[in-house]
């Protein structure tokens, strides 16, 4: 076996390129009887053939299941301890109104973050007293709505929304449960755009500033109503520790508010992290469910103070796991690297057709992923490839190395795992690309839940598209704000 010096340390070189490795992929994932990979009884061929590539696929009871499984793990850590806990799903990581229907069903909360996330949950049918609000600069029109349909709590995230919040209430006649959010200075062992709790950025409110934060929300009674502090210390991170540091920053605060009134809750955010490589570890929800619980009860012992309701907000660790992405080979392409020291070796391109318009987070994050063939198996020596996108950037890439039998060639079908979170809600158009549609497989049935776009969708918003040009394209602009 001959290892290619351009192999990261992480990768290894694998005994089976067509081995699935049980971390990164679905519960459901397996290879049928003629090699095709197969995701709830449904496979891959079939889907491509059905719907394109390319094409996100969701296990639902993938999904539903590590939703449950959270729930049940919070609930009974904090029972444990005389407290109890909500589980919101932070819908950023991926939402429609199908997944929301999943997660409401399965007594989760919903977590949103703009007007337009929240109009998702509200068509969905989600009762909007189990919504909660986020946003560093929500708009008066997302406020205003959000106040008037009742959601359960708004996350304040600067000063100024304290009046913005307690003026809509007023004007609906309604008392407003807040969340006030705190930079608590914790730095997550995470990228650095993934950290949203350093001092230096766009999110909350500074330790030193929450009391008189806090006073100012008590001073609009009765249309405000605190509910408690708000952290999230950043996203992908797969040690407790920082979790643990940011509760006894804040039930310390905590402890102090509870001078002026009452204080029922403390919200921890989320950020756990999933297994997206089969080297990565991420520690098993009950583990962190029972460590920030017991950290929990620790600090309110030492405090004196009795322990509050706790409420998480994981997305990535319900939903990513869960999706699949496939895509069809186009091309591939063997380039000649030099070594530093001398010599050369060769990185195989795959170039596939997606890429950073369904995944942005290799581009965005440098995040790492991995790839197998879907369509068949092969016994083929596995060969370092790079899977590329086909967008007008280097950096768009989809998988920066992994390994695939040696015999891949262009019409292959390869799935990419652990995509189901941040993939489709940071999806674009570039280059005009149409957003793949998602579909969710269960007991051998699939069924479109987002349907991909089309040529004609990205036109229908082009205005002037087919106007043609010269004297007619100018006399449909003059046209353009004419009545009908």
């Amino acid at each position: 076996m001959t290892v290619n010096p351009l192999a990261p340390a992480r990768l290894r070189h694998p005994e089976d390129a067509n081995a699935l490795a049980a971390a990164v992929w679905p519960g459901s994932a397996r290879r049928d009887e003629t090699g095709a990979l197969e995701i709830g009884g449904v496979p891959a061929t079939r889907l491509a053939a059905s719907h394109g590539t390319p094409l996100y696929v969701i296990d639902e009871a993938d999904a539903r299941h590590r939703a449950v499984r959270t729930r049940r793990a919070f609930d009974a850590a904090f029972t444990a301890i005389g407290s109890r806990a909500t589980v919101y799903y932070a819908g950023k990581a991926f939402l429609s109104t199908e997944i929301a229907r999943w997660m409401s069903a399965d007594g989760l909360n919903i977590d949103v973050a703009s007007g337009g996330e929240l109009a998702v949950v509200l068509a969905a049918g989600v009762d909007p007293a189990r919504v909660g609000l986020h946003g560093n600069n929500k708009s008066l029109r997302e406020i205003d709505r959000a106040v008037g349909v009742g959601v359960g709590a708004i996350v304040i995230d600067s000063l100024v929304e304290i009046e913005r919040i307690a003026a809509a209430a007023e004007r609906h006649g309604r008392t407003q449960a807040v969340r006030l959010r705190i930079n608590s200075g914790v730095h997550a062992h995470t990228h650095e755009y993934l950290a949203t709790a350093r001092e230096d950025q766009k999110f909350g409110i500074p330790l030193a500033e929450a009391p008189a934060a806090v006073a100012a929300i008590r001073a609009h009674a009765p249309h405000l109503r605190f509910l408690g502090l708000h952290s999230h210390i950043g996203s992908q991170i797969f040690v407790v520790d920082g979790f643990l540091e940011a509760a006894r920053r804040l039930l310390a605060l905590h402890a102090t508010l509870l001078d002026g009134g009452e204080v029922p809750e403390l919200n921890l955010g989320g950020g756990f992290g999933i297994a997206y490589l089969e080297g990565d570890d991420p520690l098993p929800i009950e583990r962190i469910a029972e460590g920030l619980a017991e950290a929990v009860a620790s600090v309110c012992g030492e405090l004196g103070i009795p322990v509050p309701a706790i409420a998480v907000e994981p997305g990535r660790t319900i939903i990513g796991p869960a999706g699949v992405t496939l895509y069809e080979v186009g091309t591939t392409k063997d380039v000649v690297v030099g070594l530093e020291g001398g010599g050369t070796a060769v990185r195989r391109y795959v170039s596939v057709d997606g890429g950073m318009s369904d995944n942005a987070r290799p581009a965005l994050y440098g995040a790492d992923y991995g790839v197998r063939l879907a369509g068949r198996v092969s016994d083929a020596d596995p060969a370092l490839v790079r899977l590329a996108g086909k967008h007008c950037e280097s950096g768009d890439i989809v998988v920066h190395a992994d390994y695939l039998p040696g015999d891949v060639t262009p019409g292959d079908l390869v799935a990419v795992p652990a995509t189901g979170a941040y993939c489709f809600s940071l999806a674009s158009n570039y280059n005009y690309l149409a957003r793949p549609a998602v579909v969710a497989v269960r007991d051998g049935i699939d069924r479109v839940i987002v349907r991909g776009e089309t040529e004609e969708d990205l036109l229908r918003r082009d205005v002037l598209a087919g106007a043609g040009t010269g004297a007619d394209a100018a006399t449909a602009v003059e046209r353009q704000g004419d009545p009908a």
